[in-house]
């Protein structure tokens, strides 16, 4: 199976973007799987720090792999919003095929200092372990909102192409009108295309958008021609997820299968994941 990295470089060259989803279940975990197969593209499964608490993160990497050889499609894990070297380096040590570094909360200086040091202990892992660095701000949670999350603030081109080249990470996440979440009433932020285009040159690392859920298509489809060759989706996940749970108690009250319960959930995100999966891999 091709590496995270090679795979990357295909989509940067096919202009597409590779679809990164969050798991918290293994049902989850399966019906991305399922839509990656009906699909036939690659697809990256993201824990966050509390994911990976609940699901446990070694247990995610096994089963992520697992399942890719199986289905026979490829499939990587990717440590999602890690907040300190100490949580990168468990990730890393776990088998994660990437993690990223969120230090959008501390000082310039600091946020650099260990996004170094991220960077160097992947390389010295004897894997081909990605780190990916994030900037501006987009809020923390994915999860419905009432209002665009305070203190939001848009990457700057120079700034990063200057923080690129300071810590070599391998990919770059920046604030470009997306947000975590999704606004309960009205339609989420248009994204700023040209922002995408201007720092896809000046930082010239492949580019990741973060907070997916409730962008348009067509947003999508600009965004991925600008430059953007990742894009994570997770609020949409877990209210598809929610919604067949509710939907399937609501049926059936008295019903205390596990697998039965969940099995709607599995199909929900399945169909969830695939929609997105065919947008994303339109050249």
């Amino acid at each position: 199976m091709k590496t995270l990295r090679e795979t990357i470089t295909d989509a940067v060259k096919s202009g597409v973007a590779i679809g990164h989803f969050n798991i918290s279940t293994i049902d989850a975990l399966w019906g991305i799987a399922l839509a990656a197969k009906n699909v036939g593209v690659p697809v990256i499964i993201g824990l966050s720090e509390g994911e990976r608490e609940f699901f446990g993160i070694r247990q995610a990497v096994v089963a992520v792999k697992s399942i890719s050889e199986e289905i026979g499609v490829p499939m990587y894990v990717n440590a999602d919003h890690t907040y300190s070297f100490e949580k990168v380096k468990d990730a890393i040590d776990a088998g994660v095929d990437a993690v990223i570094f969120d230090g959008t909360k501390l000082p310039a200086d600091e946020r650099i200092a260990i996004t170094k040091q991220c960077v160097l202990y992947a390389g010295t892992s004897g894997r081909d372990v990605l780190v990916e660095g994030e900037l501006g701000f987009i809020g923390v949670s994915s999860k419905l909102l009432d209002a665009i999350p305070e203190g939001v603030e848009l990457t700057e081109p120079k700034e990063a192409a200057d923080f690129a080249k300071e810590t070599g990470v391998d990919m770059l996440a920046p604030a470009v009108g997306n947000i975590h979440g999704m606004l309960k009433n009205v339609s989420n932020p248009r994204l700023d295309i040209a922002r995408i285009g201007d720092i896809k040159k000046s930082a010239n690392v492949p580019l990741v958008l973060h907070g997916g859920s409730g962008i348009s298509d067509d947003d999508f489809l600009a965004a991925i021609k600008a430059g953007i060759s990742i894009i994570h989706i997770n609020t949409e996940i877990r209210v598809a997820w929610k919604d067949a749970v509710a939907n399937h108690l609501s049926r059936y009250p008295d019903d205390v299968a596990p697998y039965h319960i969940l099995n709607d959930a599995r199909e929900a995100v399945r169909t969830a994941a695939e929609k997105r999966l065919r947008l994303f891999s339109k050249s």
